[in-house]
């Protein structure tokens, strides 16, 4: 064998091996990202398409004023509303400080039989946060700003519809943009 043809061989090797090893890393970053990204799901849409109890995803809202019951047991049950619809949460553990009856959640978890047993609960960070995703659901007006003041405009305005589109899912998820 010729010193080109060697030189050649060799060549061709490294392209090949870096082509494999560059398509594996694209791989594992693609797996890992759509692992990763977890959009959440507001009760209206849980209730349109229940996911199934094997599935872990996220459910965003409002807790309903009300609805907060503290077990003795650590167990916390509460339901999560979108103005429209509202499902049960059950949770085991502690909740964050500025959880609250009328303040926006997301929570992690699987609908076991109706009810969302959830294994994570985030809660809003200040007077005026709210997840762009949770704003976006629940068709919030940047003006209005609390559960109190959607609710009562949307009393005023004898405004019953359930219709609410969610722009941040994207058509992988089954949901319309």
């Amino acid at each position: 064998m010729s010193m080109k043809s060697l030189r050649k061989s060799r060549r061709i090797q490294i392209v090949v091996i870096t082509a494999i090893a560059l398509a594996t890393g694209t791989a594992f970053v693609a797996s890992a990202m759509r692992d990763g990204i977890n959009f959440f799901r507001s009760p209206s849409e849980v209730i349109r398409i229940p996911p199934p109890t094997n599935e872990v995803f996220r459910l965003g809202g409002m807790v309903e004023a009300g609805s907060l019951i503290r077990g003795a047991d650590g167990q916390v049950r509460f339901r999560v509303t979108d103005f429209c619809h509202s499902i049960e949460v059950v949770y085991r553990g502690l909740l964050p400080d500025l959880f609250a009856e009328n303040e926006g959640t997301v929570a992690t978890g699987r609908l076991v039989d109706g009810v969302f047993v959830a294994s994570q609960i985030l809660a809003k960070h200040d007077e005026t946060y709210m997840p762009r995703e949770v704003a976006l659901a629940l068709g919030d007006d940047p003006r209005e700003r609390t559960a109190k003041a959607r609710a009562e405009a949307m009393a005023q305005a004898g405004r019953d519809d359930c219709t609410v589109s969610f722009p941040h899912r994207s058509a992988r998820d089954g949901a319309g943009s």
